[in-house]
């Protein structure tokens, strides 16, 4: 092929800025401007509800300087897939990775349908035919990125440097308001805090899925510079902001809606944002959701193609995907992510599958912080540019925490859980093909 470059190789382009709005993109979504709501409806205190995002984040956190090491060993594409691969062999590397790319197509689908919604509120031409519009979300994405890596991550900076700042203006939007009397008597007085450990679960549930997303600098690690340490510095300031704008915005929430009115909203930032502009702050909160699930679309459509990519690579999946245009996209694994999403798009079962997703993400946690440990033992003198702050305490902190998070949510669907279930079992045959294509 012509336009091809070189099979397999990547370009090294990629900034530390750029790792961060990647990693902020990925994290930043719709739910911060929803759940706020119900995780103080949970817990029915202020303070109580502060500490949970503090919580969420110290989680995150943790996560992140523990996915570090792992980051800063092996900073090549793929993601979790490399590390698994290299901590547990080609079997479970195959397993994570196969899913972890389907995880994410599903997440390219959820997001581009969300943002046909909203473009339906900015939009009413838009009413009814939102799948129509999701796939033209995608496959618009998808020509964007096929043109190439510069326009892609340029894309991915300036929406992640406008939905910051939009975001910020809402935190410092809930300290201006005043709260009204309406808003206040709307609902019932006060809300008793209860502090039972299903309610605390529940709260925590939610919090720890808006701040998903964090690691999004793994899977293009072998396009930055400097990789070994700007992509765990990435992920950790990634972190540290997130969890100090959902702490912000949480705050500015609580002072204007009260307690009582934020547990009964189910928009909170709408309801913030009317207070400030009557006549256009849900206009004007629409915009910036639809802002956040188009960031959401661009990240993801960076990432995931490279998780095929390495795939590809290491000869679990056929090699065509490890094609790379003169651009440096991976354009064979990016039309094959693509067709996977406008599919899942296509069967009108996104809810099913997003909830799906929530048992596939945590298995990314577990099976990295299980990597920590064990090449911690098999690889003791392997070099590691960064070593997890704390280990093995922090590692082991975040590790029981997400088996806790998997074992409520297996608990809380079995349903989901059981087609999540085999969708990791699917990934067996698959893999078993791909060695006896490779003997042939």
């Amino acid at each position: 092929m012509a336009d091809v470059k070189s099979a397999g190789t990547l370009s090294r382009i990629l900034g530390f800025g750029f790792s961060i709005a990647l990693a902020f993109g990925n994290t930043i979504g719709v739910g911060i401007l929803r759940l706020p709501g119900e995780v103080v409806g949970a817990l029915g205190d202020a303070r109580a509800t502060l500490i949970a995002w503090v919580i969420g984040g110290a989680y995150a956190l943790l996560g992140a300087i523990s996915v570090a090491e792992l980051a800063a060993m092996m900073p090549t594409a793929g993601g979790f897939y490399v590390y698994s691969r290299r901590a547990f062999g080609s079997a479970v590397g195959f397993v994570i990775g196969w899913n972890d790319w389907l995880l994410n197509c599903i997440t390219v689908a959820y997001a581009a349908y969300t943002a046909a919604d909203f473009l339906g509120k900015l939009q009413p031409a838009c009413i009814g035919h939102e799948q129509a519009v999701a796939l033209v979300i995608v496959a618009g994405f998808t020509g964007i990125h096929w043109i190439g890596l510069r326009v892609g991550s340029g894309l991915q900076n300036s929406i992640s440097i406008v939905v910051g700042l939009l975001l910020v203006s809402l935190a410092i939007a809930g300290f201006v308001a005043t709260p009204t009397a309406a808003a206040v008597a709307a609902v019932a007085p006060s809300v008793s805090p209860v502090f039972t450990i299903g309610i605390v679960a529940v709260a925590l549930r939610n919090v720890i899925v808006t701040y998903d997303g964090w690691y999004a600098a793994i899977y293009m690690a072998e396009e930055t510079v400097d990789a070994s340490r700007n992509v765990p510095r990435a992920m950790i300031v990634c972190a540290v902001l997130v969890t100090a704008l959902y702490v912000l915005i949480n705050a500015g929430f609580l002072h204007a809606l009260s307690v009582p009115a934020l547990a009964a909203s189910t928009l909170p930032a709408a309801d913030v944002a009317q207070m400030i502009v009557p006549h256009g702050g849900a206009t004007f909160v629409t915009f910036v959701a639809l802002l956040t699930v188009l960031s959401l679309v661009n990240a993801t459509f960076l990432g995931t193609p490279r998780i095929l990519y390495a795939l590809g690579r290491d000869g679990l999946v056929p090699a065509r995907v490890t094609a790379v245009k003169q651009g440096g996209t991976p354009h064979v694994a990016l039309c094959a992510t693509a067709v996977v999403a406008a599919l899942m798009i296509w069967s009108g079962s996104l809810k099913f599958l997003i909830a799906v997703a929530a048992v596939l993400f945590v298995l990314n946690y577990l099976s990295a912080y299980i990597a920590v440990f064990t090449l911690r033992r098999t690889e003791p003198a392997t070099m590691r540019p960064f070593r997890v702050v704390g280990y093995p305490i922090t590692t082991a902190l975040v590790l029981v925490g997400s088996v806790a998070f998997l074992c409520a949510t297996v608990s809380d669907d079995w349903v989901s859980s059981g087609v999540a279930l085999g969708l990791i079992a699917s990934a067996v045959p698959i893999y078993l093909w791909s060695r006896r294509r490779r003997a042939a």
